[in-house]
């Protein structure tokens, strides 16, 4: 078992960048250069450098580290949590389980309902990926009306979820008062519910974001339990419509300012991106990201690529996913088949991350990965082999791989079978070209080009 870097007091700071800034190896920097076979030293520089994270708050002792950045794969985060309407501790502590096993690198608890302490430390305690939250949301529960907020609640609540054992928080410290005026014509308006909290405290105050005054303090809570910041997306477009519009490009640039004020205090920072963006402009989101936020990680929501298919927003997210890992994107959060549409349950949890999982597969296929790309090559040998044992094992899902191939061919007698029910025997086109007499293909070939020799004269 990994040997977590240990919490005392007396070290006034224990991050993975004042660690890697100082030059040493951390044992998280070491299991996480084993997970990612890469050189411990490339880890530990690109830590100092702020382009990877490791999310390990100090006192997660179940913690399996993981790296978020451009040197390693590219990561899947779920979302989970209960309800003020639905959900219970056992379903979200269940979500959690669920969540690892199809392959969650992190996981997010956004519970808003009761029981949100009990339900964290459940999850916290059984968790072997990073825990995130959201901590406006806990702080909302704690106040009648978004009017009472103070920042002083604000700072309570991220120093009580720090202590908990919260790997990274989401802190909508970009949202600016001078930003709201822009999302005056938009089509959805403002669609982050931390975003949207604290505009409307922001309107009724008259007064700026108080995670934006207070950021600095904020900034002192997590350097003192290694808490990794990730930047809110607080204005992120909604719609196609609204995509890549004014606000949403006026509140990444003070995420750029953000970054470097973590920065100087060797706190760990990633920055959240858009939700729905056409294809056309996914590129240049990921790359003006990587410039004003000097190559922070950049952790999206999707994006949806088109906004008329509810029911079916694990697809069309998928595909930007896909398209924005290519391009530079270091962790994707998966969207359910029940975006827009109501809380999800396991099943829909099994869906997104299996939807996301080919999208972050495929995004390090096109990054140059030669563990990707092996993974892919010993599938396709056995699919030509005809091993349909050894397909399934390979499978992403192994359990509906083989119960798809059973439903028309279950005997036992088709799993060595050179074929399967889509072609059949006879028309199976890898079994016909197995039967090709090569060496006579090559003679029949060389007397062609010897009888288009003599016709030629």
């Amino acid at each position: 078992m990994l040997q977590r870097s240990t919490f005392s007091s007396a070290v006034t700071c224990r991050t993975q960048m004042s660690i890697a800034r100082r030059g040493t190896i951390s044992p998280e920097m070491e299991r996480v250069a084993e997970r990612e076979q890469l050189a411990p030293e490339l880890i530990r520089d690109e830590v100092a450098r702020g382009r990877l994270i490791i999310p390990a708050n100090v006192h997660h002792r179940a913690l399996d580290p993981t790296a978020i950045g451009l040197v390693a794969r590219v990561k899947i985060n779920a979302n989970i949590g209960n309800s003020p309407t639905t959900s219970s501790l056992e379903e979200e502590v269940g979500k959690l389980a669920l969540a690892e096993r199809w392959g969650a690198d992190t996981v997010m608890d956004l519970s808003t309902g009761k029981r949100i302490d009990e339900t964290r430390e459940a999850i916290l305690a059984s968790a072997s990926v990073p825990i995130g939250t959201v901590p406006i949301y806990q702080a909302i529960e704690r106040v009648d009306r978004p009017e009472e907020l103070t920042g002083d609640l604000l700072l309570e609540v991220i120093e009580h979820q720090a202590l908990q054992g919260v790997d990274y928080m989401t802190i909508h410290a970009g949202v600016r008062l001078e930003h709201l005026p822009l999302c005056q014509h938009r089509v959805t308006g403002i669609v982050s519910r931390g975003g949207g909290l604290l505009a409307r405290w922001m309107v009724h105050h008259e007064r700026e974001n108080p995670l934006y005054e207070r950021f600095d303090e904020i900034v002192e809570i997590c350097r003192a339990h290694d808490v990794s910041i990730s930047l809110g997306d607080g204005l992120r477009p909604g719609s196609i419509a609204d995509a890549s519009d004014a606000a949403q490009f006026a509140e990444l640039d003070t995420l750029g300012e953000l970054t470097q004020r973590a920065w100087k205090r060797d706190v760990q920072v990633m920055v959240e991106g858009p939700g729905h963006v056409p294809l056309d402009q996914l590129e240049a989101n990921v790359r003006r990201q990587q410039e004003v936020c000097h190559e922070a990680p950049f952790y999206t929501l999707g994006p949806l690529v088109t906004d008329i298919a509810p029911g079916y927003d694990h697809i069309t997210s998928a595909i930007g996913a896909a398209i924005v890992g290519w391009h530079g994107t270091s962790m994707l959060c998966y969207v359910t088949p029940k975006e827009h549409l109501g809380l999800p349950d396991a099943e829909d949890v099994k869906q997104g991350l299996i939807a996301y999982r080919i999208a972050a597969h495929a995004a390090d296929l096109a990054r140059g990965s030669r563990r990707a790309a092996a993974w892919d090559r010993e599938l396709s040998q056995a699919r030509f082999s005809f091993d349909w044992r050894r397909q399934f094992e390979l499978a992403l899902d192994p359990e509906t791989a083989r119960a798809m191939h059973d439903e028309t061919l279950s005997d036992d007698y088709f799993k060595t079978a050179e074929f399967c029910s889509m072609c059949g025997p006879r028309f199976c086109p890898m079994h016909n070209f197995k039967d090709v007499d090569w060496d006579a293909l090559r003679v029949a070939v060389a007397e062609r080009k010897k009888e288009r020799a003599l016709t030629a004269r």
